[in-house]
């Protein structure tokens, strides 16, 4: 993964061998506690989806890299600054996720798949409209141009608990930003203020 300041990106990863990687309740928010934490100093979360065996987040990256906090017992002097990339910090939400459900279940190993995709949206040459299934996960194809898309990926990602038929509709489908964005929730994720100036319309 690779991020510039200033793009749009859809985020996504699911559990290793498409197994599930959300069990119950406490599990989706644990994750919702996590992407505030790593996500949000990054970049502004426009859209997200947690679905039982993946997940989907669509941000605004606002910092490549940001300075890591360093323990107060050090003395700053002896210590250079260190920073986390945002691709850093996505990995470490991951593997942090994967250690308390381990934890919790006595299992080991990986939950997700080794490798989290990050397709921009708004690269010139990224843009494209046509839909494909990549290892079970249904994704926008973004090979043409001359097809932008960031208002397409921002409503697949509000509405896919419809469309793989976890509900009828979207707002009975309490881990998504829809309900948000409608306003049915005030949820603290989303900035509404970038999506509306960047122009995302539910459909």
């Amino acid at each position: 993964m690779i991020f510039e300041k200033g793009h749009l990106y859809h985020i996504y990863n699911q559990g290793n061998n498409r197994q599930q990687v959300f069990f119950e309740k406490d599990n989706y928010l644990f994750f919702l506690e996590k992407v505030r934490k790593h996500i949000l100093p990054f970049a502004d979360l426009l859209a997200w989806c947690l679905m039982p065996n993946h997940f989907h987040l669509m941000v605004h990256v606002k910092e490549e890299e940001l300075p890591v906090s360093q323990d107060s017992t050090q003395s700053r002097a002896l210590t250079p600054p260190q920073t986390r990339s945002f691709q850093q910090s996505i990995g470490l939400m991951l593997a942090s996720y994967t250690r308390a459900i381990n934890k919790r279940n006595n299992w080991s190993g990986s939950l997700f798949r080794k490798q989290t995709k990050a397709i921009c949206l708004s690269c010139s040459n990224n843009n494209a409209r046509a839909w494909f299934d990549l290892q079970g996960i249904t994704v926008i194809n973004i090979q043409h141009s001359e097809m932008q898309y960031p208002n397409i990926c921002f409503n697949y990602i509000n509405l896919n608990p419809v469309k793989d038929r976890l509900v009828k509709q979207c707002e009975a489908w309490e881990f998504s930003s829809y309900a948000d964005i409608k306003g049915l929730r005030n949820g603290k994720l989303i900035n509404r203020e970038k999506i509306n100036e960047l122009g995302l319309l539910l459909q």
